[in-house]
């Protein structure tokens, strides 16, 4: 079968991979949070802890309770799987792990509604993300600190989404002493979160463009990841057929390894000369040196 035509398993991996995580059917039933070893790991995509289902815990809340911490250490084991998860495979978590990037994806496909390529101020926006990573989950928590020297989890409490629609709606449903706690912190959470939804119908991945902390950190490994794209020139026509089949309108061919790339394939799929391929089909021919990557941004 043509490689056009063949289906991708991509959302079947991000919905198994969903399943997987939040699995704890239980949670959801009596509106408890699964309290169990495994919450102890980090998985590598947003996750969120309170989430009734989650068996995982979320790299961002990891890294935000460390740097919250009044008894503050250097946690090697939350920075090194950031590191390793990024150093291997770049923003590929993004594009097939996420939850909240499943969720995304699927308003996407809907149909009837003029999609746009991108929201006004896009070069800007993008920016965003870089910000909401330095000052919500590093700097906010680590120096704002209350009486007994402990910070609070800034993004997770005031802006995170995927919590929100994952951990605080399902809990707040199933949970009658919550509902009659709710104040303006769910509004406004909820608030966030119908934005970011009725934006996915007409922009592909708004928050992951803009807004989310843990694309902002995977996003530079893009560059050198183990895992790359990679541009054969002598095969490449320039015919643009890779930045039309991407979402996110990345100039694929100038730019494979973009810091927005989500690893989702489609570019790859509808290059008309196999001219994009990975470092991973690289190294199965047998070959030496990579040809140079097209990487100007």
């Amino acid at each position: 079968m043509d490689k056009k035509k063949r289906p991708s398993p991509r959302l079947w991996v991000q919905a198994a991979f969903a399943a997987l995580t939040n699995g704890y059917l239980r949670g959801f039933a009596e509106g408890k949070i699964f309290a169990g070893s495994s919450k102890a790991v980090c998985v590598p995509g947003l996750n969120c802890y309170s989430c009734p289902g989650a068996l995982g815990a979320c790299p961002i809340g990891a890294l935000q309770a460390v740097m919250g911490s009044r008894k503050f250490q250097m946690s090697f084991y939350v920075f090194g799987l950031l590191m390793i998860v990024g150093a291997l495979c770049g923003r590929f978590v993004c594009g097939w792990l996420c939850p909240f990037g499943l969720v995304q994806d699927l308003l996407y496909k809907i149909p009837g509604v003029k999609k746009l390529r991108k929201l006004p101020g896009d070069r800007w926006l993008k920016g965003l993300r870089f910000v909401v990573l330095a000052l919500l989950v590093i700097l906010l928590p680590l120096f704002v600190v209350d009486i007994v020297g402990q910070g609070q989890p800034w993004f997770c409490k005031y802006l995170c989404p995927s919590g929100t629609l994952f951990g605080g709606i399902p809990l707040v449903a199933s949970n009658e002493s919550l509902q009659g706690a709710i104040g303006w912190l769910f509004t406004w959470k909820t608030a966030i979160l119908a934005v970011l939804l009725v934006l996915s119908v007409f922009v592909c991945r708004p928050f992951c463009r803009y807004l989310c902390p843990l694309g902002a950190l995977y996003a530079p490994f893009n560059k050198f990841a183990f895992y790359r794209y990679q541009v054969d020139e002598d095969a490449c026509t320039s015919c643009g057929q890779c930045q039309k089949a991407c979402t996110l309108d990345i100039p694929v061919w100038q730019n494979p390894n973009s810091l927005d790339c989500i690893r989702c394939g489609d570019c790859r799929r509808a290059c008309p000369t196999g001219a994009l391929h990975t470092t991973l089909r690289d190294m199965a021919a047998g070959r030496g040196k990579n040809p140079a990557p097209k990487d100007a941004e």
